[in-house]
Parts: structure tokens; sequence; C-alpha cells
């Protein structure tokens, strides 16, 4: 169920019905949301729910079944998707033989990024220490930190950031919270997946509730509690772990 209008003003990107299946196994059914300018939109559901397989069909990393891609008024051929989304995925190790700091500036010079916000992203995410560290060697969380830089440095508006705390601790976790939040004042969008519904619930404006590859709900932790309520006959706990569980 969709609680936001399908026709605000606000949306930048319009997915409708897209499916995909591998064999006989349907990782997404007809999925269907939109993400509007300057939120962090956040898709939540669990291990196996078809999020990174949605992150991928989205960006053109692996085709659709079918569906539909729009910005604005205009359907998202590649050429226009990939100048409008960059897609940070989870756990590769891109360049594991050369330094954060070349494999930083290579990603800055090969896509175009954002050259002036170099020295405030690399201070915000901590990578200072790390700069002449091969990325090879480089633990989960320092990966994800060098990965969430190329991401944030990129020129496209929206970026599209696969599990941004998976690898992180508290600490990291806090600090990456409020390095999202100042991106998106600046007039970044986000749309990030994330799997513990706590850090959901802290940094994302909306969401998209995703079981089994279905949506189950889209909307803002107040339309979602009420679509719980409604589902319910009762008012849940405010608790978005158990709004959750009550509309999935």
């Amino acid at each position: 169920m969709r609680l936001a209008s399908e026709t605000t003003p606000e949306a930048l990107v319009r997915v409708r019905g897209m499916t995909k299946s591998y064999g006989r196994l349907i990782a997404l059914r007809d999925v269907s949301f939109t993400i509007r300018s300057g939120e962090i939109l956040g898709l939540i559901g669990p291990n196996g729910a078809g999020k990174t397989t949605l992150f991928e069909c989205l960006s053109e990393v692996q085709p659709a079944d079918s569906g539909t891609v729009s910005f604005g008024d205009s359907t998202g051929a590649q050429r226009l998707r990939s100048s409008a989304l960059f897609y940070v995925p989870d756990s590769i190790s891109p360049w594991p033989q050369q330094s954060v700091k070349w494999a930083i500036e290579f990603a800055l010079g090969f896509f175009g990024g954002r050259s002036e916000l170099y020295s405030e992203i690399v201070r915000d995410l901590g990578l200072e220490p790390l700069m002449r560290m091969r990325v090879g060697t480089l633990s989960k969380g320092q990966r994800k930190r060098l990965l969430l830089t190329i991401g944030l440095l990129s020129p496209q508006a929206i970026v599209v950031i696969d599990e941004p705390f998976e690898g992180l601790d508290l600490r990291q976790s806090r600090e990456l919270e409020a390095t999202l939040r100042k991106h998106v004042v600046q007039g970044r969008t986000l749309f990030v997946s994330i799997h513990q519904i706590a850090d959901a619930a802290r940094v994302c404006d909306r969401f998209v509730l995703l079981s089994s590859g279905s949506v189950a709900a889209e909307g803002t932790m107040e339309e979602l509690t009420a679509f719980a309520s409604s589902r319910l006959g009762h008012s849940p706990s405010t608790d978005f772990e158990e709004i959750f569980l009550a509309l999935t």
C-alpha cells in the first residue's frame, strides 16, 4: 500500500511495476515507489527480501524483467539514469592494489565528482589516517567508509547506497548519520537499504518496506503507523520494529 501521493511534484524518480526473476525464483514482484527530492528514503527489509536486487535493477547493474523508471516525465534510459543516480554497492573492494588516496582521486576524476567536497568528506568519514593504505588491506568498516566517500563525491543528485552502516561501530554509525543528513541539507537525495530497523528509524525521512520481493508499504513513520493501526484495528506500539512486523 502506498500512502504518499504518486503525483507529488517533489517526486524525482518513479518506479512502476519492477519485476525480476531468476528462473522460478521471483526476486522482485511488481515493485512501485517514488523517490522525493531532498530526502533520505529507506529501503527496509530482512536479508533476502530483494533489497540488493532492487538497487541493481534500479541502477541497471542488471536488467529488470519488466517495469519502468521515470525521472519527472521522462522514462529512464541508460544515459539519463546514469546521470541521475550513483550506486554504492555493498561488500566490494575496488582497485585492491591501490592506495585509498589513489582510489578516491581516481573515482573523483573518472566520474567528474565534486572536488570541492574532497577534504570535507574525507575528514567526516575518518579516512585521513588510511590514505596510504592499500584498499585490499582495509577492514570491512574501513572499506565501507571508502565506498561512501566515493559515493558522496559523485556528481549525481541521487545516491543509492546498499547497507551504509554495515561494518561500522556505534560511534562511526552515528557520525555517518550526521554526514548523510548534512549532504541532504546541502541538496542531495539518498536512497539507502538498511536491515537494522533501529538505524533506519533514526536516519530516514520516509520508508519503503520490502517483504519477499514486494512493497508492503511506503510512507513516513506517521503514515506507516496510521496504516498499521487500520490493519490491526488498534494503535500499535510506536516502536518501528512493531510497525514493520504489523505491515509485513
